[in-house]
């Protein structure tokens, strides 16, 4: 977690949910959360994250592009209580997801 700003505790991060993907009725029984820091130890806009990167491939998109460290939780009870372990499935179903949206509008 390099470069993410010290003593700030919860506030260098913020969340984003994903309880389902484009086209479904119903939500995930058990939702992803995806963390992504916001604060930079020196203020300065965090790299690129280029494992998002490669999987965008040609949709790739500068402006709306996921930094930093991203850390990515699966959760079962509400609210969000408890992780689980993923499986390979979850890695389709949100490889599917950060191909088709980019990162979160940062609300200053």
């Amino acid at each position: 977690m390099d470069y993410i700003a010290d003593g700030l505790g919860s506030r260098a991060w913020r969340y984003h949910l994903v309880e389902a993907l484009d086209g479904m009725n119903r939500k995930f029984t058990n939702p992803y959360i995806i963390f992504y820091p916001t604060v930079s130890r020196d203020g300065m806009p965090f790299p690129v994250n280029k494992s998002i990167r490669e999987i965008q491939g040609h949709s790739f998109k500068e402006e709306v592009a996921w930094r930093g460290n991203v850390v990515i939780a699966k959760y079962r009870d509400n609210p969000f209580s408890s992780m689980m372990d993923a499986s390979m499935a979850d890695f389709a179903i949100l490889r599917n997801y950060l191909l088709t949206h980019g990162a979160p509008q940062q609300v200053s």
